[in-house]
């Protein structure tokens, strides 16, 4: 595994913006990578400055694309399709905690760095039948700010943007997550004044 994974670290490596793709499609549906994406992302903003929106853009293009494959796979199997995959015990928690906070609890752990269970959350958007147009919304929310952040960390630390996002990555994640909330109320209440007003 070790060689598989130094062979697509070199790949994304070499290409660029298009082996970033790759990579977040292949994270985020069948195969794990951790951080893969986050180090990719910190040394290609790194080394060209000017395209990190670009790299942003395909980190989060191919985690969006590659969490659809399997929220829809899990759409399709059900809750079967879940137990299988996990514990009983871990799966009704997730389930608990989507019932409590909606898409919000899909948005978190998207933000969070490895080894925030987000994959489970995927599924369980799949399963609770999330409309598709909420769910790729939120995991292109939630993936755009976290690798776009990665990306200014980047630009400003250098290579300790990774070790930034290891050790303070869930009260960052959290800090965004707030700010994602706020955003939507405020968008949510403008429009609704711009209505009362038509």
């Amino acid at each position: 595994m070790k060689s598989f994974i130094s062979w697509i670290y070199g790949f994304a490596l070499a290409i660029g913006g298009p082996g970033l793709f790759a990579v977040a499609f292949l994270d985020s549906s069948f195969i794990s990578l951790p951080q893969i994406n986050d180090i990719l992302v910190v040394l290609m903003a790194t080394q060209h400055k000017a395209w990190m929106p670009y790299y942003a853009a395909m980190a989060t293009l191919g985690s969006v694309a590659g969490c659809y494959v399997i929220y829809y796979l899990a759409g399709k199997g059900g809750k079967a399709f879940l137990t299988k995959r996990f514990r009983a015990g871990r799966t009704e928690h997730a389930l608990a905690l989507y019932r409590r906070h909606g898409l919000l609890a899909l948005m978190v752990p998207a933000l969070l760095p490895p080894p925030a269970p987000f994959k489970l959350f995927v599924l369980m958007a799949g399963v609770a039948e999330v409309p598709p147009p909420r769910f790729v919304a939120a995991i292109a929310v939630a993936r755009g700010v976290r690798y776009l952040v990665l990306g200014v960390l980047a630009i400003r630390y250098g290579d300790l943007a990774l070790e930034v996002m290891r050790t303070r990555g869930r009260e960052v994640a959290l800090w965004l997550a707030v700010l994602i909330v706020f955003a939507a109320v405020g968008w949510w209440w403008v429009n609704r004044r711009i209505q009362s007003h038509q």
